[in-house]
């Protein structure tokens, strides 16, 4: 027997069989190869193409309505048992989509799925559908059918790129929730408490009637599965680029979103998969998970991955262009823009198992952690978090009591939050991280770690004497609060928590102490590092049980069973 010859040497491990036996292998080998390769190209004969849409007559010329051929498509692919519905290179203008189980849509290169414009004469969005359950949220999150595209009840669909969305004749506005408002149940920079701020007393069909042929989301699921969006764009995606409410199974991955209102609203929904997508929402939020009781009962979000993604406030249009446009000041809530990941604000069915990591926050609010319509907030793990150019609290837990459900719900709980390796630079002086619960609902076990928050200063001697109301029933936002008297960190009503390894400093004058403590029992500061002014206290201690700051270079370690009222160099 002879061998193959591997490089110069003889190998053992392919033994090769004598010269006749050799050309019988050969012509098996060469004979399995042809039959696979036949199979291969039998199996791809007999694979269903794709339904281009221009083969049901879209012209994909910006300027002709594609409505009719493109849900044509979409109908003849689904009555095949499902395929993919596919957009070659050109502008296609469309009204409602109506997607259906067992379809993806396939936005090719160079393709731009136009949102049509009512005001054009040419066509009109569904109408908004009946909601009975629409009482306790505003009118966009409470509706789908008024969307570009839109699935109620759809199960393995998709929305594949690389093309583009571009939501351009849809409208960012709608009417608010039709539940009578309690007191200050607005950011208190929109309007004073109790002032009228939306269509709160219009019945449903006024409501209704506002939207009446008006689309305002690019994207609309509702008690759908298997849900897939993947390497497409959103420009300008109206009130949501995506509403999904009780959608199980949803996977956005490579998506990039340039838009004038949410971004991603990711509502009642579990197994959620958020990953390398991109969101600039100067306007509002960018990725946001709520729990409404738009599906007429409470459901939490739950089971979500939010992981190497970036968020952003930059001006509208200039993430797309590329220049990174930071004229704008405020969003319309008259803080700084917004563009932030945030739990909350609705919040019923609550949220659990959430893991947010490796994701980049510039130019935008901070994390937001809220429960104020009853839901608790449990086991949420948040690591690997760069910010920069914050322009409200970099950090911001918040337990209120806003009641807006069925039988007003009592406040809801805060506990088991983890948060590492953070590091934020540039923050709005106004606000601290703020932990703040109510008196008696305080928030639970939180852990902060190798944490690294440095301010832009500006704080004064007054401000450090400011004792912030309590905003019991106000929309969370850190400047509910006002300006606070901690430059660094204010937590109020909590318990059991627990920091270590955290630094904390500022760039300009600064007045007020780092940490201001008040109804807090059991907190516990391991190697804490925090910049003051000469004469300025570090801590600002009231009604504080359980105290200790231990291993820090800068002071003495430091213990207190119960304090009333003391100030700590």
């Amino acid at each position: 027997m002879r061998w193959i010859r591997a490089g110069r040497r003889q190998s053992r491990l392919y033994p090769w069989p004598d010269k006749v036996n050799g050309d019988r292998v050969r012509v098996a080998l060469a004979a399995v190869l042809t039959l696979a390769a036949s199979t291969a190209l039998r199996a791809a004969d007999s694979a269903p193409a794709p339904y281009d849409v221009r083969a049901f007559g879209a012209r994909g010329d910006g300027t002709t309505i594609d409505t009719d051929a493109i849900n044509k498509a979409i109908d003849a692919a689904a009555a095949a048992g499902g395929g993919t519905v596919h957009f070659p290179a050109g502008t296609y203008a469309s009204f409602s989509i109506r997607l259906k189980s067992h379809v993806i849509l396939s936005l090719g290169a160079g393709a731009t799925l136009l949102a049509a414009d009512p005001a054009s004469g040419q066509g009109r969005y569904d109408a908004p559908e009946p909601n009975e359950h629409d009482l306790y949220q505003d009118f966009g999150h409470s509706h789908w059918q008024n969307s570009l595209i839109w699935g109620i009840g759809v199960e393995d669909v998709g929305i594949v790129g690389p093309g583009r969305i571009d939501g351009k004749g849809l409208t960012r506005r709608g009417p608010g929730a039709r539940w009578k408002q309690k007191t200050g149940d607005r950011p208190l920079s929109m309007a004073a408490p109790g002032a009228a701020v939306n269509v709160a007393d219009d019945p449903e069909a006024a409501a209704r009637s506002q939207m009446e042929g008006l689309g305002n989301k690019a994207i609309a699921l509702k008690r759908s599965r298997h849900v897939l969006l993947r390497d497409f764009s959103i420009f300008q995606g109206g009130h949501f680029a995506v509403l999904a409410t009780g959608v199980d199974d949803l996977t956005i991955d490579n998506v990039k979103i340039d838009t004038n209102r949410d971004g991603l609203d990711i509502d009642a929904c579990r197994d959620v998969r958020i990953s390398n997508t991109s969101v600039n929402a100067p306007n509002d939020d960018a990725i946001v998970l709520k729990s409404t009781y738009a599906l007429g009962y409470k459901r939490a979000t739950e089971n979500v991955t939010i992981t190497n993604c970036q968020v952003t406030g930059y001006d509208l249009g200039t993430f797309f262009g590329g220049t990174y446009g930071r004229t704008q000041e405020q969003a319309p809530d008259r803080d700084g823009v917004t563009g932030r990941i945030k739990l909350g604000t609705e919040s019923n069915g609550g949220f659990r198992n959430i893991t947010i990591s490796n994701c980049v926050f510039d130019r935008s609010r901070g994390l937001a952690l809220e429960t104020v319509d009853g839901g608790d907030i449990e086991d949420v793990a948040i690591s690997n978090i760069t910010m920069r150019d914050i322009t409200t609290a970099p950090l911001f837990f918040r337990i209120g009591n806003r009641g807006r459900g069925p039988n007003g719900p009592a406040p809801g709980a805060l506990r088991r939050v983890t948060i590492s390796n953070l590091v934020a630079y540039d923050v709005e002086p106004r606000f601290a991280s703020i932990i703040a619960g109510l008196p008696g609902h305080p928030v639970e076990d939180v852990q902060l770690s190798n944490v690294r928050i440095v301010y832009k200063g500006g704080g004064t001697a007054e401000d450090a004497a400011r004792m912030p109301p309590e905003n019991e029933t106000s929309y969370p936002e850190p400047s509910m609060f006002g300006t606070l008297p901690a430059y660094g960190l204010f937590v109020r009503h909590a318990k059991n928590i627990a920091l270590r390894d955290v630094e904390v400093s500022f760039l300009g004058r600064e007045q007020r102490p780092a940490v201001t403590l008040d109804d807090v029992e059991g907190i516990r500061f391991d190697g804490l590092r925090a910049a003051r002014t000469a004469g300025v206290p570090r801590f600002t201690l009231r009604d504080v049980r359980g105290f200790s700051a231990l291993g820090s270079p800068e002071f003495p370690d430091t213990r207190r069973d119960a304090v009333k009222a003391e100030s700590l160099p």
